[in-house]
């Protein structure tokens, strides 16, 4: 909240220099005021604006700074929680059918002639199996044991 805060006079849309924090301190000037220029009026000046009453301003600015709500009723307590991740936990015979039905769609699926689905199979290479000792030295020949 700004510091700036008093009552004023306005003349029409004009500020005049008549300032006060009481408002019993403008009344008698701003009735002479009224003598000559009728439109005179008394105006609380708060947080850069003019208010018809310092009730009114405290009440906007609260509303202003007042957060605003991001959540819906269903996440807050005492509303019906959902947890968002929810709708992704699947059980596992779901999981099963929307798969079964995803392949025989694929199967049923016609093929193009000429077009490639997948690239040209290649021949598995026979491995050798892979023990301790060959981790160790890393690949290469095996040198003979001698014996003790």
């Amino acid at each position: 909240m700004s510091r700036v805060r008093f009552w004023t006079i306005l003349i029409g849309d004009e500020a005049t220099s008549f300032r006060a924090t009481d408002q019993e301190m403008l009344v008698p000037t701003l009735k002479q005021l009224q003598r000559v220029h009728p439109q005179a009026v008394l105006r609380w000046f708060e947080a850069g604006r003019l208010w018809s009453s310092p009730e009114d301003a405290r009440r906007a600015i609260l509303e202003a700074t007042r957060p605003a709500r991001k959540r819906g009723e269903g996440w807050r307590p005492g509303g019906e929680h959902r947890d968002p991740r929810a709708r992704y936990q699947v059980p596992r015979d779901v999981k099963r059918r929307r798969f079964a039905q995803r392949l025989r769609r694929e199967d049923a699926r016609p093929s193009r002639e000429g077009e490639a689905t997948r690239g040209p199979e290649k021949p598995a290479r026979p491995r050798r199996p892979s023990t301790h000792a060959d981790a160790k030295r890393g690949p290469g020949p095996k040198k003979p044991r001698r014996d003790r």
